[in-house]
């Protein structure tokens, strides 16, 4: 016999196995079936008188038969007590040679193998299976000595170890050992078929819960994007515009040719926002991960943010230190951002008579941008959504985000981002900023 595990454990909590309402219901069907069977098979032993002379009246397998098969009805729900009710019907019957041993037989079996599988308590499962066992084969060889005692006197047993009665009674020990074994090994596979079945069931409803929860985030994470993405987009330009058409108002009256000139550049914004909205919703509609081509920018389009800066009213300097190397799309669309927001929040904070001084720096390491501008001073810093938005794109990046008042007035940003060596040459300054 198989030896009886320790208790397991399904999701941190002891498995137990409840029979469902079908399975009661089946647990009826059962007990009727084995009791037609029994009553059946009580009629046609009775007939073929299989114990001769000694066999007791038909009435008691009548009885025997409900005795044997009632208790199967509820065999899932005290699996204990019907093995126990089985086997000592059962060994009263043959001990007292009741015309039926077929349909016993098979009720017997079927509650030793519902104790196997479907009693919680694996210890006790143990022992009623164990008790059972042992109890028929003590009571199997005290009969079959018990026999041998009372044939002793015949010549053909006495004639040699394998005599006929010695054949018969090897035939016996080995039958029930097949019998009781396979009871106890077809329960225990069932429970553990049982025990595995739940773990995978309670494995499946982590998976799908860790799904949901996977998909709650990434929405989150492009509601995040998107925010950010129509923040530095929409912010800048409108930020410009604004600047712009107030300049279009002061000088509308005196100077019509300037006020010409400050249109066009509000119409320039105008277009380059819509051309960048198209361009996000573009990247929006790519299905799968598509961050790579979220922005067709680079490091050198930097040089057009200062000079529409200047033109903005903020007059912006604009220096590349270092040789500049190739820069993977996602970083420079990141550092562009960052340095449009500092552009941005300069013309909006600083003051009039600002200036700003943008300086993108190449080095062994990786690449930096800094923005410093003059104009008031800063008292403390005031979170928002762009410092906000900065600071998450150079964490997407891999890099550090510095935003320090300057003591003059007026802030310098400083983000960096740091880059693997490439096996390339330093590349022309045009070529800045470009994937291979």
């Amino acid at each position: 016999m198989p030896p009886a595990s320790g208790p397991r454990t399904v999701g941190g909590m002891p498995f137990t196995r409840t029979p469902t309402p079908r399975e009661l219901r089946s647990d009826l069907v059962l007990a009727a079936v084995m009791f037609a069977g029994a009553v059946l098979s009580a009629a046609l032993s009775s007939i073929a008188e299989v114990y001769g002379d000694e066999q007791a009246e038909l009435w008691t397998a009548l009885v025997y038969a409900a005795v044997i098969t009632a208790p199967l009805a509820v065999r899932r729900r005290w699996p204990g007590i019907v093995a126990i009710i089985t086997a000592l019907a059962y060994f009263a019957a043959v001990t007292i040679k009741v015309p039926e041993i077929y349909v016993g037989n098979i009720a017997m079996f079927v509650g030793l193998y519902t104790v196997g599988a479907w009693m919680n308590d694996r210890r006790r499962a143990l022992v009623v299976r164990v008790g059972i066992i042992v109890g028929m084969f003590i009571w199997l060889i005290i009969t079959m000595y018990r026999d041998a005692i009372s044939e002793a006197d015949k010549a053909d047993v006495a004639a040699g170890a394998f005599s006929p009665y010695v054949a018969f009674m090897m035939i016996q020990i080995l039958l029930n050992v097949l019998y009781f074994g396979g009871a106890y090994y077809f329960g225990e596979r069932s429970w553990h078929a049982a025990v595995q079945r739940s773990v995978l069931e309670q494995r499946t409803i982590e998976l799908e819960r860790e799904r949901e929860v996977t998909a709650a985030q990434a929405v989150a994470l492009d509601r995040v994007r998107i925010a950010r993405e129509l923040h530095d987009v929409v912010a800048h330009h409108v930020s410009v515009m604004g600047v712009q058409a107030g300049a279009a108002r002061l000088v509308l009256d005196q100077d019509q040719e300037q006020s010409r000139r400050i249109l066009a550049g509000i119409e320039s914004s105008a277009r380059d926002a819509i051309r960048e909205l198209r361009q996000l919703l573009e990247t929006l509609r790519t299905p799968g991960d598509s961050s790579d081509a979220a922005s067709t920018v680079t490091l050198a389009d930097i040089a057009d943010l200062a000079e529409a800066s200047t033109a903005a009213g903020l007059p912006t300097e604009y220096a590349v230190i270092g040789d500049p190397v190739p820069v993977p799309s996602v970083v420079a669309v990141n550092l562009y951002r960052i340095a449009q927001e500092s552009l941005t929040n300069a013309r909006r904070h600083a003051g009039p008579g600002a200036t700003a001084d943008v300086r993108v720096r190449y080095d062994e390491d990786g690449v930096e941008v800094e923005v410093v501008n003059t104009g008031r001073a800063v008292g403390a810093l005031r979170p928002g959504l762009g410092q906000l938005g900065m600071r998450e794109r150079a964490a997407a990046s891999g890099g550090t985000l510095e935003i320090t008042p300057r003591t003059p007035g007026g802030l310098r940003v400083r983000a960096r981002v740091p880059l693997q060596p490439e096996p390339h040459a330093p590349i022309p300054r045009a070529a800045e900023g470009t994937l291979s």
